[in-house]
């Protein structure tokens, strides 16, 4: 992070995108003071966020006291993490609730600590990518029953990044709604019929 002093919040930001080669429009920043004489701002990049998600994620494994590797990549706005420990299958938990669990902190430490909302995905060892693959299976089998029997169907409650998928799965398909229903953790999908 790069920090910037000026007399305005407008100054600062603007000095910011001059020695950042970038437009205004696409400076982040956190606001560190502000006073009547002068502003300071911290500018910060997407590699800063990815950075500062990385350590948060390492830190939180060693603190259990597991050796771990963390490879960080963007990919369509979406920070993946895949981690590697030599405890795998603690920190993915029963049916995956310790993984979804550190996600959201992960998540949440970061949207916290640069004011912003980022969208944060962790994995181990593939298990996410492989779950991917299951549901998005299940939805199209579901979504063809549905369009069969004009049935709609209720799926258990699953998370925001488990949905997506299905609800990426089932778009396009003839006769064919997905939504979400619920709160929090009781959020569910209802595949619905549509004429």
């Amino acid at each position: 992070m790069q920090r910037y002093t000026a007399k305005t919040l407008e100054d600062a930001i603007k000095e910011a995108a001059e020695k950042e080669y970038c437009t205004i429009e696409e400076i982040d920043y956190l606001l560190v003071s502000q006073t009547e004489e002068e502003t300071t701002i911290d500018v910060y990049t997407i590699m800063d966020v990815i950075e500062y998600a990385k350590d948060y994620v390492q830190k939180s494994i060693e603190a259990l006291g597991f050796d771990n590797k963390v490879n960080p990549s963007l990919n369509e706005g979406i920070i993946n993490l895949k981690i590697d420990s030599d405890r795998n299958s603690i920190i993915i938990g029963k049916n995956g609730k310790s993984l979804q669990a550190l996600n959201e902190l992960t998540k949440l430490a970061v949207n916290n600590h640069f004011k912003k909302r980022f969208r944060v995905l962790l994995d181990v060892n593939g298990y996410k990518h492989d779950k991917y693959g299951k549901l998005v299976s299940i939805a199209r089998r579901l979504a063809h029953e549905v369009q069969k029997t004009h049935t709609d169907v209720v799926l258990d409650p699953m998370p925001a990044d488990e949905r997506r998928m299905i609800h990426n799965a089932s778009a396009g398909m003839p006769n064919i709604k997905t939504e979400s229903e619920g709160f929090g953790n009781k959020r569910q999908i209802h595949i619905k019929y549509v004429d």
